[in-house]
């Protein structure tokens, strides 16, 4: 009977934990060997243990290439059987490791389990996971190695997920299979107030919510792919950023009640990946945004802060708005085409911007952020051209010039500085 109870209780307090390894943790076969170590750790403590690796890093980028190379106008769903290529060698890989350093370790491919995805090939999206067998192994003991980033659809062709998709595809089998935690090893060390290599006394975070995080991912923080955070959000999937390099704490990205005291700003993060149009002297009349941004969108254009300013009369506005720097040139010429059609006057495009985002779930409870934002950079001399907002966020359009400048300066007046 003591023994019974001693098995119960190791079973009630083991782990279950996810690990995913991006592309720099296993960028060679030393650094595989690393990361492996780092799964062996969490078997020591007696914790079952799924693994989801990346590409080698650099592997995917000469893939493509070769894709390219081959067959410029592609067949997606060739694609998708080349590219995923990378993600196969690692995994196998990573499961030899394992088994040198005498672990039970074995592959899984997506379709050996399999991940069901849509027929979106090379952006698809997560339809289901078959996780019974692999729920079985774990229990027994076994760590599972599997690739990120691909799937199969109900036709069984091999599928990939976009970029940054081996984050999603942890997370996802994370939900699949009720983890404990998901812990993502990266190059860095966790989630900063701000980018630290700009701002030298950006502070890690402990915790931040998901809430935060998806709004820092999507606003330009490069730690995490959104997908992931708002999958994670959805499932309930505690997300624990970590080094792969060294050891130490790293950040929770948890439910918000997971959080004691909630920072009215928890950080702030910048992306050069925007552009600035403005269609000057708009015939305000109804139906001319739907004229404008309806074939944006037919041309998968994404338009993101859109401010609209009428003359006094009434009779013409300004409207201005801002896209990504890659559909800077195809969404001008557009444009340029409906000139008559929506009778603008002229066309001011600009890709010399940067936009600056403040994000805390405090705002919620705390008034005057957005004010102490402009305040503080009006003190440095730069202009706000756009502002846009959320529950928990505030957004600004500057010139790209006065980037690291806003950010420290931010930085600084929110508290945010390291002692």
């Amino acid at each position: 009977m003591a023994a019974s109870a001693a098995a119960l209780c190791k079973v009630r307090f083991m782990a279950r934990v996810v690990q995913k390894f991006g592309g720099t943790s296993v960028a060679d076969v030393e650094r595989i060997r690393k990361a492996a170590e780092k799964t062996k750790a969490e078997v020591d403590a007696g914790n079952e243990v799924a693994v989801v690796v990346s590409a080698m890093a650099g592997v995917t980028n000469q893939l493509v290439e070769y894709v390219g190379a081959m067959s410029p106008m592609h067949d997606a769903r060739e694609y998708d059987v080349v590219v995923s290529s990378g993600e196969q060698v690692t995994t196998g890989l990573m499961a030899l490791a394992l088994q040198e350093m005498g672990i039970q370790a074995r592959s899984w491919l997506g379709w050996q389990m399999p991940i069901r995805t849509d027929d979106s090939h090379s952006r698809a999206r997560i339809k289901s996971i078959d996780s019974s067998e692999l729920d079985r192994r774990l229990t027994a003991g076994e760590v599972a190695v599997m690739p990120g980033f691909q799937g199969i659809t109900e036709k069984n062709r091999v599928t990939t997920l976009g970029r940054g998709g081996s984050d999603t595809s942890a997370v996802a089998l994370a939900a699949a299979l009720n983890a404990d935690r998901c812990d993502i090893y990266t190059d860095v060390d966790g989630v900063y107030t701000c980018d630290p290599r700009i701002v030298v006394k950006a502070q890690k975070l402990d915790r931040i919510t998901y809430e935060e995080m998806l709004e820092m991912a999507s606003q330009g923080a490069k730690v995490l792919q959104t997908r992931s955070v708002e999958m994670a959000m959805n499932h309930g999937v505690r997300l624990y950023v970590r080094s792969t390099f060294t050891d130490g704490d790293g950040t929770l990205v948890c439910d918000e009640d997971e959080i004691v005291e909630d920072q009215v700003v928890s950080g702030i993060a910048y992306s050069r990946d925007e552009a600035k149009i403005t269609l000057v002297q708009v015939p305000d009349r109804p139906g001319v945004a739907a004229a404008i941004f309806g074939p944006l969108a037919d041309e998968n254009v994404n338009v993101d802060m859109i401010v609209q300013s009428t003359a006094a009369d009434g009779a013409l506005t300004d409207i201005t708005f801002t896209v990504a720097k890659i559909d800077f040139d195809r969404a001008a010429k557009l444009l340029g085409d409906l000139q008559q059609e929506i009778g603008y006057e002229a066309v001011i495009a600009d890709s010399s911007v940067v936009k600056v985002s403040v994000i805390g779930v405090g705002m919620r409870s705390h008034a005057g952020v957005a004010q102490l934002m402009f305040k503080t950079l009006s003190e440095k001399g730069i202009n706000v051209q756009v502002i846009s907002t959320s529950e928990i966020k505030v957004s600004v359009l500057i010139a790209e010039e006065y980037a690291e400048l806003a950010l420290r300066a931010l930085h600084t007046a929110y508290g945010l500085d390291a002692d």
